[in-house]
């Protein structure tokens, strides 16, 4: 028995693509490889503003909190 239609149409596609397709795949793997530092980019972008907001919500709290003890420090002198 001689190769099955699919398997011939499966390998003159790849034929195609490897020998027919120049500078296509280096252009695929260059916009994939694009998408990935972007990618990565954008992961460093919202850990630095998930930080940003940490960090401003602990000065907050930071100043919430000396307020706080400034006024218990006042309620103790006037008692």
């Amino acid at each position: 028995m001689g190769p099955h239609w699919t398997g011939i149409l499966i390998v003159a596609i790849l034929l195609l693509v490897l020998f027919g397709g120049r500078g296509k795949i280096s252009a695929l793997m260059g916009d994939m490889a694009k998408g990935i530092t972007a990618f990565r980019k954008g992961l460093k972008d919202d850990d630095k503003a998930a930080e940003d907001e940490g960090d401003s919500r602990r000065e907050a709290l930071g100043s919430d909190a000396s307020t706080a003890e400034a006024r218990r420090e006042d309620e103790r002198a006037g008692s």
